[in-house]
């Protein structure tokens, strides 16, 4: 599904501009609609932008004129609410790498806060954004609040995507259940 989504995006909002879409996240927004922090490049400038996605339902007449028949289309129509470049990007926050929240903050001239569908997401975003600051705007990018193991590749790794994450939690678990299973000797 988000192949798709992607695919439309950038045939219907960023082809148009002549960008090219490197990252999306779906976030969570008051307003109506679907909402997502999307992440492109054009001309060797990076930009951050809200897009909101909203259904709308159009009526499309056909037929002759004799019968003619009302056929219902429903269409997404996406639309950028806010739109700030990378290099005016000078923190993110995690708020708290210790807790699962899918909530943080990037400062720009203002504090944007922004909450993520999930904690995945979130990470997935920032991990993005710290290869194309590297990239294009030739500086580390600020962060706080991050769990650096969840971003960085460390030597082992070369890309810490979900897949990795999730098969080193199932690995520390497994040594969990192995260790709960050795005798305890007990002095009587």
């Amino acid at each position: 599904m988000s192949s798709l989504l992607r695919e439309e995006m950038q045939r219907v909002l960023f082809r148009p501009a002549k960008q090219r879409l490197v990252e999306f996240i779906e976030i969570e927004e008051p307003s109506p609609g679907r909402h997502f922090l999307c992440v492109s490049v054009a001309k060797r400038q990076v930009q951050l932008s809200i897009v909101r996605c909203q259904v709308s339902q159009t009526t499309i007449k056909s037929g002759s004129k004799k019968s003619q028949t009302q056929r219902s289309s429903i269409q997404d129509s996406y639309k950028r609410t806010e739109i700030w470049f990378l290099e005016d990007l000078s923190l993110v926050d995690g708020r708290d790498p210790d807790v699962d929240d899918p909530c943080f903050l990037l400062h720009f001239g203002k504090v944007r806060a922004v909450t993520a569908i999930s904690c995945s997401a979130k990470y997935a975003i920032v991990r993005a954004l710290v290869a194309l600051s590297d990239q294009y705007c030739q500086r580390t990018l600020n962060l706080r609040n991050f769990d650096w193991v969840y971003i960085k590749p460390t030597a082992f790794y070369s890309n810490r995507g979900d897949c990795v994450v999730l098969s080193q939690i199932c690995f520390y678990a497994f040594n969990l259940v192995c260790l709960s299973m050795c005798p305890v000797p007990l002095d009587a």
